[in-house]
């Protein structure tokens, strides 16, 4: 199929060939159609296979051209990055048009946004929290919105943004079309989304949670971060390791990660970004990784739903996600717009219960394998050693309730004789003073 044949005006036909787009990918072929004759969808495709313009041309052909103040189409994503992303994707596909797009996102003052938008929007992209938060300022008004749309549905209600999406939908008018894209798409969402879809259209272009074909996956059993430090510094040895994505999932983990590849590497090399890092950090620094100026970005879970950047030759998992699903969201950084890719993840004992919940959703085996002889295997510290086994202690008691494991007794305290009281230490120290 060409986009000739899914109906879409020149103006819309000249911005995607502009773009370098040639033919639709599947998801777009299967949600244009009917989002343009006006049913409610239910998007599930890879990550990374065009979802962003598979709702967003359909919204671009019925809003046509600006008009009045107050926006007409409404779309939510989970994170501070992807509201500039999709905004700089929907106004490029809009570049032929009037149509005017602002993305609505916290880290910045309110009151330059709520300027913003009285000057007119046809389109907003926001978070949930900033969108409430100038809505109930008095800076938006919501009841002009015929469509609505939730980009990374899963990914939404996994941080916790039903009670933000429950309040938005309570100003929102009902009469509206309303489009959910995401790459993972879990019953539970699913019956949440009931809530406020009725008859949708169901497009899943591959069975939810599948990593995309063209990302290739291996995993290395690495006993502990020293170790997992030490096979990094082997890996980006390599000349094909170009432009290099790691993900760590906690923020110190990250943020040490980062700053012995900085001391190692130079500070020209590498940035980090978590949710510590403030908005401009974290845009500068996706910025110069998108443009080639840095060879690594060390980040966190915040960022794997937010990065849109090609040609990743790629992405490594330092830790293991224990939310499972962000795992497909990771490794879908790389082998982009069906170009191909590498994944790598490391897991110490305490990760491997997670790569096979891992492996259970993707519905295949990661291949292993062996730790290259040049890479030093480092004795795990006694501290991280006790840490992993309390892991591994736990994960084998969500497995079977009656498992007490090594950790569940208290140490006996060995007994102590009385201390003295501070009279007989004072009597003591001046009767050692008189003897003097």
């Amino acid at each position: 199929m060409t986009f000739e044949e899914l109906k879409l005006t020149r103006q819309f036909l000249n911005a995607i060939e502009e773009a370098g787009y040639q033919h639709p990918t599947p998801i777009q072929e299967k949600a244009i159609p009917p989002a343009l004759a006006g049913h409610d969808i239910i998007g599930i495709a890879q990550t990374g296979t065009g979802k962003t313009a598979a709702y967003a041309l359909p919204m671009l052909m019925k809003l046509k051209y600006a008009q009045g103040i107050h926006p007409r189409a409404l779309v939510l994503v989970p994170t501070h990055e992807l509201t500039q992303q999709v905004s700089d994707a929907i106004m490029q596909l809009a570049r032929y048009t009037d149509l005017r797009c602002l993305p609505i996102f916290g880290g910045k003052g309110i009151k330059k946004q709520i300027e913003q938008l009285s000057e007119g929007v046809d389109i907003v992209v926001a978070t949930p929290g900033r969108l409430m938060d100038v809505y109930l300022a008095g800076g938006l008004q919501l009841k002009h919105v015929k469509t609505f749309i939730i980009d990374e549905a899963d990914r939404m209600l996994d941080l916790g943004f039903m009670p933000q999406i429950r309040r938005i939908l309570e100003v929102l008018p009902r009469k509206r079309q309303n489009l959910l894209f995401s790459a993972t798409f879990s019953e539970k969402v699913e019956r949440l989304c009931e809530e406020f879809i009725e008859y949708p259209v169901k497009v899943e272009i591959t069975p939810q949670a599948t990593p995309a074909d063209t990302v290739e996956q291996y995993l290395y059993e690495v006993p502990n971060i020293k170790t997992k430090i030490n096979l990094l510094m082997h890996l980006l040895e390599q000349e094909s390791f170009k432009k290099v994505l790691v993900f760590a999932r906690r923020r110190r983990i990250a943020t040490a990660v980062y700053k012995y590849l900085q001391r190692k590497l130079g500070k020209d090399s590498v940035r980090v970004i978590h949710a510590n890092k403030d908005q401009n950090t974290r845009a500068n620094a996706l910025e110069a990784f998108r443009k080639g100026e840095i060879r690594l970005l060390i980040a966190t879970d915040v960022a794997a739903r937010g990065i849109d950047v090609s040609e990743v030759t790629h992405v490594i998992n330092f830790e293991v996600p224990v939310l499972y699903e962000e795992y497909v969201h990771r490794i879908g950084r790389t082998g982009r717009a069906f170009q191909h890719g590498t994944a790598i993840t490391f897991a110490n004992p305490a990760e491997e219960y997670h790569i096979k919940q891992i492996e259970k959703l993707i519905k295949m085996k990661i291949p292993r394998l062996p730790l290259p002889d040049a890479v030093e295997v480092v004795e795990t510290p006694f501290e991280e050693h006790q840490e992993m086994a309390r892991e591994i202690d736990k994960q084998r008691r969500k497995e079977d309730s009656s498992f007490q494991g090594a950790f569940h007794e208290k140490k006996r305290k060995t007994p102590r004789t009385p201390s003295k009281t501070k009279n007989q230490k004072l009597k003591k120290k001046s009767s050692n003073k008189r003897r003097g």
